[in-house]
């Protein structure tokens, strides 16, 4: 069913607010997945914070026009879908891998990343990247090394004592 001028403004302006909020982008083919195979990719994007959209590749290309994934304008040929991360750069990403490595027929097209294009083969980098919260422990964990470090040295220092002593005490009873 064509679509009116009102519905194609609206669908342009929902992209472009996502796109504009959002940390990163995937483009990729999905020609060949079936409906229930696609409501299940629609429903893990929903889940992982993940906008998921089909939109024509004109609508596409005036909804990413003034944002950072305007890069990816010129690739914009063929069936696609655009994920946006919209919690972490590396949602959308992941959500794209985890679903390809059962379905062969999605195939990643364009990474965007900070208005930089990156190679398809970078999915996998920018699917390994950390959550916040995995980010966030990750650096209180280096943060908390050296004190950890210290404690345990000043500890040893009684530690080794009381092992001397053990050591003598056991020695003069044999």
């Amino acid at each position: 069913m064509p679509l009116n001028l009102e519905d194609k403004k609206s669908i342009v302006a929902e992209v472009s607010a996502i796109a504009a909020d959002a940390h990163s982008a995937i483009a990729a083919e999905y020609h060949g997945l079936t409906v229930s195979e696609m409501t299940q990719l629609r429903s893990n994007a929903r889940n992982n914070g993940v906008y998921l959209r089909v939109v024509k590749n004109t609508l596409a290309r005036r909804a990413l026009a003034g944002t950072e994934f305007e890069c990816m304008s010129d690739g914009l040929v063929g069936p696609l879908l655009l994920a946006f991360s919209q919690e972490d750069p590396g949602s959308a990403a992941r959500l794209v891998k985890d679903f390809a490595k059962e379905h062969d027929k999605l195939v990643t097209k364009m990474v965007s990343i900070g208005g930089e294009m990156l190679a398809p083969g970078e999915l996998d980098r920018l699917a390994s990247l950390p959550t916040k919260d995995q980010a966030i422990s990750m650096l209180m964990s280096v943060m908390k090394a050296p004190s950890e470090k210290f404690v345990r040295t000043l500890n040893e220092v009684p530690g080794k004592l009381v092992r001397t002593i053990a050591a003598i005490r056991d020695a003069k009873q044999a």
